[in-house]
């Protein structure tokens, strides 16, 4: 991750970039903690001024989060995506918890009759994971699994303006659903997801649509 070539811009705009392409990469996921300006200043070379404004900007934009105390974490894969969790972070829950259907049911139905063979694959091992997450009691880790599974059916209705509109409001699907599944992972708030996947797996778009609109509605009942 060191900067090697030297480049006209301000060397600040080199480090933004740099972190920038650690976070739209995956290396960092979203939710993750980034190495802490000590690490950062000894892997890219630089002034700590210089990792601490780079730093400063991509919260600016809405890419990270910093934390008093606590160390700064990957909020959004893109500026978008940081854009819309500050438009919709005061949004009533029940408004989001609407959109979430509407999209989820409207991929599911795509899904169903364009899934492939690895796309099936990879919803069974995010499903798995999923439910591994639950049993662990970990809130954070649920979440983070279950927003997984619901991507890898955005991914499997093959609709890129659709997966990039879901990916852009990440994290204000996981702000929605920390506020429905609480600070404990509470048996009565278990939502199977099981129908859906059985739904795409068949085929049947009627029913994995409603499958995907019935979660919701049960784990917020």
């Amino acid at each position: 991750m060191t900067l090697t070539s030297p480049r006209r811009e301000p060397l600040a705009d080199q480090v933004i970039a740099q972190l920038r392409a650690q976070i739209t990469s995956g290396e960092w996921p979203v939710g993750s903690r980034i190495p802490t300006e000590v690490e950062l200043v000894e892997q890219l070379g630089v002034a700590r001024n210089t990792v601490r404004e780079a730093v400063r900007a991509l919260a600016h934009n809405g890419l990270l989060d910093i934390r008093q105390g606590s160390g700064t974490y990957v909020l959004a894969t893109s500026e978008l995506a940081g854009v819309m969790h500050r438009r919709f972070a005061g949004a009533p829950w029940e408004q989001v918890t609407e959109l979430r259907g509407a999209l989820e049911a409207a991929a599911a139905r795509l899904a169903a009759s364009r899934r492939t063979a690895r796309d099936l694959k990879l919803l069974d091992t995010a499903l798995a994971r999923r439910e591994d997450a639950w049993r662990s009691g970990d809130v954070e880790h649920f979440i983070q699994t279950d927003t997984a599974f619901h991507q890898a059916v955005i991914a499997a209705a093959h609709n890129d303006v659709l997966s990039a509109l879901y990916a852009d409001l990440g994290e204000v699907m996981r702000s929605e659903l920390r506020q429905t599944v609480g600070p404990v992972l509470a048996e009565h708030r278990y939502v199977a997801h099981d129908g859906i996947l059985a739904g795409i797996r068949e085929g049947d778009g009627e029913k994995a649509s409603q499958q995907a609109v019935a979660v919701l509605t049960t784990c917020r009942a």
